[in-house]
């Protein structure tokens, strides 16, 4: 089996992406010395996690001489938005099958943000109902293309597959060679986990490091039970895929945090609105409000909790997703956010 750095691979990503820490936000909570890891800055159409996912995926894809990459997720998928974008990039056509799952969404949430720079990187939009069998969609599209003469490349929603995680396993080693060099070590890591795929390459990356640094995904698919099954597995099956035993990663080591979601996916609560207003008048770090404001909300209540106290680094991991900002912004006409106490 080939080892991490043995892998077909694009070069998307500008790597590697800052780590930098958070001097007013620190003080200002009075608690652990907090980190940010820029993941944002991937740099591929705006940025985010997937692009490291994806410079496996994708090169996966050419090596298997597809036409068409089909993917899945909802209309303001910042998924989606980098799949169009990797695309684009490596000359190969995009599809994309959207669930409109929110009934009650304004005019902004349907036409800008994500959903309009997969216009721009020309991606083919397959709109569905909400509820729709996201796996039952995508083999429908891969049928109709091959029927067609094309080749399609199946991406799983969140690019969440072993060789997609294996771009996590080796933003572990990353982030480990940063923190090496500012003489730092990491008491824990928080990042946002949904389909599983980030979380579960942090994890494999971090058995390959036998790094006892606690990761804690906050969840904002949910249920926390199903998320952290699945992320235990696709860790397993990562650690599979590069020649390692797969019984380095056990249960009891994937902590996932159910209780910042709020409303459920994409529905950001006050909480929410709060820690993306805090983190942007502290420190001019733009979060989003369905993944890594949700996820800032969760380090925060956790700092608020005792788990992580005065003298500790704790690592921000900041996925992306600004742009689904502005497909969003009657939130912030609607109400005053305001300072969020410690």
């Amino acid at each position: 089996m080939p080892s991490l750095d043995q892998l077909p691979r694009e070069r998307f990503c500008h790597l590697p992406t800052p780590l930098q820490r958070l001097p007013r936000i620190s003080r200002h909570l009075g608690g652990p010395d907090l980190w940010i890891k820029r993941d944002d800055c991937t740099g591929l159409g705006l940025g985010g996690n997937k692009t490291r996912k994806l410079e496996y995926l994708i090169a996966d894809a050419l090596r298997h001489g597809a036409t068409r990459v089909i993917t899945a997720g909802p209309l303001q998928s910042n998924h989606c938005r980098q799949t169009a974008a990797a695309a684009a990039a490596a000359g190969l056509e995009c599809e994309l099958v959207i669930d409109d799952r929110l009934d009650d969404a304004d005019h902004a949430y349907r036409t800008n943000g994500n959903i309009l720079l997969d216009r721009l990187f020309h991606a083919i939009l397959r709109v569905v109902p909400g509820g729709t069998d996201a796996e039952t969609a995508l083999e429908e599209a891969a049928r109709e293309l091959r029927d067609q003469g094309g080749v399609p490349y199946r991406i799983p929603v969140g690019a969440s597959a072993p060789l997609g995680a294996a771009g996590y396993a080796n933003a572990s080693l990353e982030i480990h060679a940063q923190a090496q060099a500012l003489g730092l070590r990491f008491d824990g890591i928080v990042h946002a986990t949904g389909s599983g795929g980030t979380q579960a390459g942090l994890l494999a990356g971090h058995a390959l490091l036998r790094s006892s640094t606690r990761i804690h995904g906050i969840d904002i698919l949910g249920p926390a039970a199903a998320v952290q099954a699945n992320v235990h597995a696709l860790a397993q099956q990562t650690l599979h895929l590069l020649g390692h035993r797969d019984d380095l990663i056990q249960p009891e080591d994937v902590h996932v945090h159910g209780d910042f979601i709020g409303a459920g996916f994409g529905k950001p609560s006050a909480r929410t609105l709060q820690a993306i207003d805090l983190l942007a008048r502290q420190e001019a770090i733009l979060l989003d409000p369905v993944h890594t404001g949700k996820a800032f909300d969760g380090l925060l209540g956790l700092v608020e909790r005792g788990v992580f106290t005065k003298g500790q680094n704790i690592l921000f991991l900041h996925t992306g997703g600004q742009a689904s900002l502005f497909a969003y912004a009657g939130l912030w006409s609607q109400q005053e956010v305001g300072y969020r106490s410690p």
